[in-house]
């Protein structure tokens, strides 16, 4: 499975249902290359005129499934902004 073919899947919270957008980046350990979170960024305001909301971070521990749509996640997202 590649990144372009997560970003395509709605991450959708277990306990909620909500939906809380598509997985934009990954991060990884810099010294093991092990996969730490998946990021989403936040969505914008008006085209970005009024601002975007926080990026949301999840730890990759809190994927429960990957399916053909959706990626379940089992954890409260960490807000923060995630420079490129």
């Amino acid at each position: 499975m590649t990144l372009r073919d997560l970003a395509q899947k709605d991450v959708i919270q277990l306990k909620t249902g909500e939906n809380l957008g598509r997985i934009d980046d990954l991060a990884f350990d810099e010294n093991g290359g092990r996969l730490q979170s998946a990021i989403l960024r936040g969505r914008a305001h008006c085209f970005g005129l009024l601002g975007c909301d926080d990026d949301l971070i999840l730890p990759w521990e809190s994927i429960q499934s990957i399916g053909t749509d959706v990626i379940l996640v089992d954890a409260e997202p960490l807000p923060g902004k995630h420079r490129r």
